[in-house]
């Protein structure tokens, strides 16, 4: 794969207590380092024009003044220092490379994968949150559209959380989907599997929110059985996976059961899936909090499309989450 890395975004300081530090990059790079077919790739900061486009001004200018004046607790959770405005901007940016170069081609062992932090999937249209200042993913797929290199964008989230600000900039859209797989009950509680989109937005929608303790087979029904029939209805020519790690059985902020072979097949599921709808594909780095499996997560990505082939599992899946897609199968009449 080709990673988007900026040192930009070691700059954004939580503090050594926080989850989300700048040792999570660098534990990726380390764990990258032992695996062939790493290539880095730094890319040009989104600019503020571009963070406007799913971002109110209004919150933008209070963002940039609060780093200015030196950062603090933006809330309980989400903290920012006077690198964090930088860092922000080069996060977007890495997204917004990963977006544009698999759109120009980018596929197979050069697929694309921003490495950026902070992460996005939390941020909403006029507020930080859940570590989150600018949501990555959805400046990527805005400037894409907005480029004219897309006519239709799709989003799937595999991070443990909720990606509630991908949701909510583009609920009443119809030019781009948003599907998660996250952890019932878990920050922020939102995500329910009857929030299917408004407007022109309805049915661009798609949340399976899995009980805890759900693992691979969970994982790999509620992709094969939901997920992809409807990026297939909808047909993108791109699509963003909102990689976050943080579902990995010894994660220290889930209760969820993948394990680093999970992310490796469900990686060679999305590929497969957009490999039969013609769809281009970039990753986008969201969260993962224990630095060994973090990196493992990322690293099976890569060696998956590096050519390695996943073990498969046999295992079947709760019957909760079969009765959770067989409900969502139905709203949905997939």
């Amino acid at each position: 794969m080709h990673f988007g890395y900026s040192e930009r975004c070691l700059e954004h300081d939580t503090g050594e207590r926080h989850p989300e530090n700048p040792d999570r990059l660098r534990a990726i790079r380390r764990g990258l380092a032992k695996r062939h077919g790493v290539e880095y790739v730094e890319a040009d900061p989104a600019t503020r024009e571009e963070v406007v486009a799913v971002h109110d001004a209004e919150y933008v200018d209070e963002l940039e003044a609060f780093v200015a004046d030196g950062g603090g607790s933006w809330d309980p959770d989400t903290v920012a220092s006077d690198g964090t405005w930088d860092a922000a901007l080069a996060s977007a940016g890495l997204s917004q490379w990963a977006a544009r170069s698999a759109l120009d081609g980018a596929d197979g062992r050069d697929t694309p994968f921003a490495l950026g932090r902070p992460p996005g999937h939390h941020a909403v249209p006029d507020d930080a949150m859940g570590f989150c200042f600018f949501n990555n993913a959805a400046v990527a797929a805005q400037t894409v559209l907005d480029d004219g290199a897309a006519d239709r964008v799709a989003i799937f989230d595999w991070d443990v959380h909720h990606g509630n600000g991908t949701q909510d900039v583009f609920y009443e859209r119809g030019d781009v989907f948003y599907a998660s797989i996250h952890e019932e009950g878990l920050y922020p509680d939102t995500g329910a599997l009857d929030e299917t989109g408004r407007d022109e937005g309805e049915g661009t929608t798609v949340n399976l929110p899995l009980s805890a303790g759900a693992g691979d087979a969970d994982y790999l029904y509620a992709i094969d059985e939901a997920v992809a029939p409807a990026l297939e209805r909808f047909d993108p020519d791109l699509v963003i996976v909102s990689a976050g790690f943080d579902a990995h059985r010894h994660d220290p902020i889930s209760r969820m059961r993948v394990s680093s072979e999970g992310y490796a097949l469900m990686t060679d599921q999305i590929r497969s899936v957009t490999d039969d709808i013609g769809a281009a594909t970039a990753y986008v780095l969201e969260g993962g909090y224990g630095l060994d499996t973090l990196a493992d997560g990322v690293s099976m990505v890569h060696e998956t499309f590096d050519e390695r082939t996943p073990v498969g599992n046999d295992d079947d899946p709760d019957e909760k989450t079969e009765s959770l897609v067989a409900e969502l199968r139905e709203l949905l009449e997939l």
